[in-house]
């Protein structure tokens, strides 16, 4: 009974919130909608939804219709968008979600031979990803993910790209900046400045301050690898990055990175992909070019 049309109705009064633009979006007059729903409830014998003044209330029948319909369409739009390139002879697009805040400055070293090598990949890099950016993965929204964290699930393969380790930032006249490495106490006194990442899922307290029950004196966000890096080597405090971007900075910058403990805290940086889609030339060459690329 469901129909694709229906979905796409349900989707267009979610976005434009009045029967009147959503038949307008569709191209639709406000009547043929409304037979369509109308008809659709006869089918299923229960109401999808009801009037609240001048907008409109889902049901429960109509909540599930609009959650198939958030899960389903994206994948119709993904689908077609390959088959229509397939029949031009172009072969895709690469919708980049990133969870690795610092790794921008790598991946911009990864994109520009990959581009060259496929000019006819379009490409587009979503940021805005703090975590989270798995389902969008699994919903077709992004077609590879970035992260140094993978949550592992069935329908997503990972595949580890590179190795760093995550060290601690100070200016090069701090007064831990001797040390070979340091301990959690020894943070007990300074600021950090993170990217706006809940602490929990930031490497310096999960993998190094909670397990010794240690904690610094303050804690604040930083959206900006620049500007973060500025605020520690002007000694305003302290931050954690990955080793190979820090080398990097500090070629034009007084700061020094310093090992997390006598081990260290290792890391790998993750391309994370769809199973049914793994055997795809453009997206196997990207992951070889990114295995190359430090």
């Amino acid at each position: 009974m469901l129909e694709r049309i229906h979905l796409e109705i349900f989707t267009a009064i979610k976005e434009h919130g009045t029967l009147t633009k959503a038949a307008n979006s569709l191209h639709l007059s406000q009547s043929a909608l409304s037979h369509s729903i109308k008809k659709l409830e006869g089918q299923l014998s229960t109401q999808l939804w009801k009037k609240d003044g001048r907008s409109l209330r889902l049901t429960t029948a109509g909540e599930r219709i609009q959650t198939l319909a958030d899960r389903v369409l994206p994948q119709f739009s993904h689908t077609e968008l390959l088959l229509n390139q397939i029949s031009k002879g172009e072969m895709g697009a690469l919708r980049i979600g990133m969870e690795c805040h610092p790794c921008y400055q790598w991946l911009l070293r990864v994109i520009q031979p990959y581009l060259a090598h496929w000019p006819d990949i379009d490409m587009d890099v979503k940021q805005e990803f703090q975590f989270g950016a798995l389902g969008a993965l699994l919903s077709y929204e992004i077609d590879v993910l970035i992260t140094p964290d993978p949550l592992f699930v069935p329908k997503v393969d990972y595949i580890p790209v590179f190795e760093y380790e995550h060290r601690l930032v100070v200016s090069q006249s701090h007064k831990l900046a001797q040390l070979d490495f340091i301990l959690p106490e020894q943070l007990s006194d300074e600021s950090l400045f993170s990217y706006p990442v809940e602490p929990l899922r930031l490497d310096i307290f999960s993998q190094f301050l909670n397990p010794a029950k240690c904690s610094v004196k303050k804690h604040k966000y930083i959206e900006t690898t620049e500007i973060m890096l500025q605020m520690v080597a002007a000694g305003r405090g302290i931050c954690a990055l990955p080793g190979w971007l820090v080398d990097e900075y500090s070629k034009s910058m007084p700061i020094k990175s310093i090992r997390f403990g006598e081990q260290g805290i290792n890391k790998q940086i993750f391309i994370g992909i769809r199973k049914d889609e793994q055997k795809l030339d453009y997206l196997s060459d990207f992951i070889a070019q990114a295995k190359k690329t430090k």
